[in-house]
């Protein structure tokens, strides 16, 4: 956890206070939501210095310009402002002034946070999730860990999960001779680009299996310290098998967003435990480019304080569109113009484009299979969708941040989207599955990347918003934005050409450590 997202009182030990517990949550939700910690900044910032690939080092580069406008705007450094996991150890001599449990405490902060009016947060958690999928509207309830430990004071760990780095989560039941290595460099690739690298790896191993799940989880509330563990003489196991896999999975040529690249990891996170003689268990999550923790001790003297990071800690970056950027105006795109655009092209967006996502496509296409109209307006023909669920508008804004969300959950929506409804393009962050590039090149379609972890630099390109379908579904609605000059590239073209695989392999195979045939 980092060193600037801790805070802790000294003094008498009084009871500790309901409102105190519920008023540090909420602070500490809403200070992650906009505050990177330093030690990422500074992983980061070499990663961009490093950085050899002109894809890789201008996604980078977009995260960290991302990252100090949100520092400076207290707005969320990507729309989706996570689900919200807390590790707790409460003291076993705590006195508390309280009539809620723990557990509400926490979750009232939660509500408190997310839907504070200066910087409202989207609420992205649904409760009955194998039926009706409900949005909750406040983001409750939390993940909760609780552990009773010796002492007198409340230790809060908490940390605010994106679901597109949550759902690339691993777990495997290895035999104990089997090789961790071997076994990370094989799922790594299987990830994709959805997590939204570069970010850090959790690895839990040991326990039992849902032991080692919680013990990767845990992993990521630790600071980024790689660098420092590689300059140590003296090497412990753990630390020789982080800097193994940091060096073995950055040398997989994955690259920012999948791009291919240099770097793809800035740390290896493992926590271990034991297990039983006949078990490996091993656990992977991934923790994306808006990686958001933070930790704090509270004693009964009051809430928790985190203090603001340095803005110097940022480097001073400027983003601006490549030169060579090729203006599409969406309000007059055809068919054919975009067949004209190639693999890796950076097209700057302008005019009125759809959102959609998960609820949304699934609406649509049980609208079709009964036969039954879209909703009056919302018509996809000749139009560009845009996987998307923003943030709401807080003051003068147009909408919140709207960065991209993981496209292949949309992909066994593609042939619906282009076959019949009209659409020819879309846009999200990440791959697109074999499937799906084979549709988009049936219908000489195109798939557009923005950069994920980036969603308040885009949010900057949309100048007006309205609801044009399904508003129930909240951040999931219909919406059409008024965009101009929004940054994307072209990541499949209309003959199914993709840069996520191309470039990723150019880039092994630059860096040659090992073979490009991974499992």
């Amino acid at each position: 956890m980092s060193a600037s997202h801790t805070a802790s009182h000294s003094g008498p030990k009084s009871p500790i206070k309901q409102e105190d517990v519920i008023v540090s949550v909420a602070d500490a939700l809403q200070y992650i939501s906009y505050y990177h910690s330093p030690d990422f900044i500074k992983a980061m910032a070499g990663a961009y210095e490093r950085e050899e690939s002109p894809a890789s080092k201008d996604a980078i580069k977009q995260i960290l310009v991302n990252s100090r406008m949100c520092a400076e705007g207290h707005r969320p450094i990507c729309q989706d402002t996570g689900i919200v996991t807390v590790f707790v150890k409460v003291g076993m001599n705590v006195r508390w002034d309280a009539t809620m449990s723990l557990t509400d405490m926490i979750n009232e902060g939660v509500r408190r946070a997310y839907n504070h009016p200066d910087n409202k947060l989207r609420a992205s958690i649904v409760n009955d999730p194998a039926f009706d999928r409900k949005n909750t509207r406040d983001n409750t309830p939390a993940v909760i860990h609780m552990e009773v430990v010796a002492g007198d004071t409340l230790e809060i760990g908490l940390a605010a999960k994106g679901g597109g780095s949550e759902n690339k989560a691993k777990l495997a039941m290895l035999n104990p001779s089997d090789s961790i290595v071997d076994w990370i460099l094989s799922v790594v690739p299987k990830m994709g680009a959805g997590w939204c690298p570069p970010g850090m790896l959790g690895i839990g191993i040991g326990g039992t299996a849902e032991k080692a799940m919680v013990l990767a989880k845990e992993s990521l509330m630790d600071p980024i310290d790689i660098q420092e563990v590689r300059a140590k003489p003296e090497k412990t196991k753990i630390e020789q098998l982080r800097i193994e896999l940091l060096d073995k999975v950055n040398a997989l040529g994955i690259g920012a967003q999948g791009l291919g690249g240099l770097t793809t990891v800035l740390d290896i996170k493992i926590k271990d435990y034991p297990t039983h003689a006949a078990s490996l268990p091993v656990a992977v999550i991934p923790n994306c480019a808006a990686t958001r923790h933070a930790h704090f001790v509270l004693d009964g003297s009051g809430p928790a304080t985190l203090d603001p990071p340095d803005l110097n800690n940022w480097p001073k970056l400027e983003f601006k569109a490549s030169p060579d950027s090729r203006r599409v105006n969406l309000d007059t795109l055809t068919a054919a113009e975009v067949t004209s655009w190639k693999p890796g092209e950076r097209l700057l967006l302008s005019g009125k484009m759809l959102t959609g996502r998960d609820a949304a496509h699934k609406r649509i296409s049980q609208l079709l299979e009964a036969g039954k109209p879209l909703p009056e307006g919302l018509d996809f023909r000749n139009r560009v969708i845009y996987y998307v669920g923003p943030v709401d508008a807080v003051g003068n804004e147009a909408v919140g941040p709207a960065g991209p969300t993981t496209s292949t959950r949309m992909d066994k929506f593609t042939e619906m989207m282009l076959g019949q409804t009209g659409l020819i393009a879309m846009v999200g962050k990440a791959e697109r599955g074999p499937e799906a590039i084979e549709v988009i090149k049936k219908y000489k379609a195109a798939y557009l990347m923005a950069v994920g972890g980036a969603a308040y630099l885009v949010s900057k390109a949309i100048r007006n918003s309205r609801v044009v379908a399904f508003p129930e579904l909240g951040m999931e609605a219909v919406y059409e934005f008024d965009v101009q000059d929004m940054p994307v590239t072209v990541a499949v073209d209309s003959s199914g050409t993709s840069v996520h695989d191309t470039g990723p392999r150019e880039w092994q195979a630059k860096i040659g450590r090992i073979p490009v045939t991974v499992a």
